[in-house]
């Protein structure tokens, strides 16, 4: 019979190689979201051509199957589970352009709106379940809310970025250095003081997306733009590779369910 103490998460451990994997499926979101829309469908230079609808709608086919796979998966599958998140990623990058560009909403309505959204997703998940941590994501109820809430997050990522780099004027390097700090101060946080680690996984979780698409933008964006002007495609084929051999070296731990230790020190 199975101890409470071997409840396994649906997630994956958070450590500092979740992080780096994760930062760089933002990246890849970024670059993989523009390579279509912007390449390919051009949406960049005809926002009304339908470009970005199209992407989303692609983006979105591909995340939605691949949460599918991931709620029936038995347990953690790393595979499945960057495969959601880097879907996600590229999803949130469509929907943030089709939101700012094609609707005219622009950067801070998207940003500001998308943020109503995470903090409503979050705000009903704590209401119906009485737990947003992350390590709870044990089943098929939990894990909607969970991909719902990152979908929202990795679209405000997108939005953010754009805004942080276009409408303050700090253009794509400043926002890169500015979301390392903001992730940097999260960190001094989580090891100088007690903050509820719940919140501060969140924070660093939403703040990794700008910083990917941030950094995604300045790979290849026109230098006119402040941009490498590197080829989207190919940027997203290495970074791809990276995470591909990153996921295949580091260690792909489940987290543990949080009641799982007083469970068993209770037995």
């Amino acid at each position: 019979m199975k101890n409470d103490d071997e409840i396994l998460s649906k997630v994956p451990e958070v450590t500092l190689g979740f992080w780096v994997i994760k930062i760089l499926a933002t990246t890849l979101g970024e670059t993989g979201g523009d390579s279509v829309t912007m390449t390919w469908l051009h949406a960049d230079a005809h926002p009304h051509n339908g470009g970005y609808l199209i992407g989303t709608a692609m983006f979105l086919a591909v995340f939605v199957s691949a949460v599918i796979a991931q709620i029936l998966a038995k347990k953690f599958t790393p595979w499945i589970y960057w495969l959601a998140i880097v879907a996600s990623t590229t999803v949130g990058t469509a929907m943030a352009d089709l939101f700012d560009r094609s609707l005219g909403i622009g950067y801070t309505g998207g940003s500001s709106i998308l943020l109503a959204c995470v903090l409503c997703s979050l705000a009903v998940w704590y209401f119906i379940l009485g737990s947003i941590n992350v390590q709870t994501v044990t089943t098929p109820k939990v894990e909607i809310f969970y991909w719902v809430t990152i979908t929202f997050s990795q679209t405000l990522g997108t939005a953010l970025g754009d805004w942080m780099a276009d409408s303050t004027g700090l253009g794509y390097d400043g926002g890169v250095l500015v979301f390392c700090a903001g992730l940097v101060l999260l960190a001094a946080l989580y090891y100088c003081t007690t903050i509820s680690r719940v919140f501060l996984f969140w924070a660093a979780f939403i703040l990794t997306r700008p910083l990917g698409a941030t950094v995604g933008d300045f790979l290849d964006k026109p230098t006119s733009h402040g941009g490498l002007a590197l080829s989207r495609p190919l940027a997203s084929v290495v970074i791809l590779a990276l995470m591909v051999v990153l996921i295949s070296v580091l260690p792909q731990r489940p987290g543990r369910h949080p009641g799982s230790s007083a469970a068993a020190q209770a037995q």
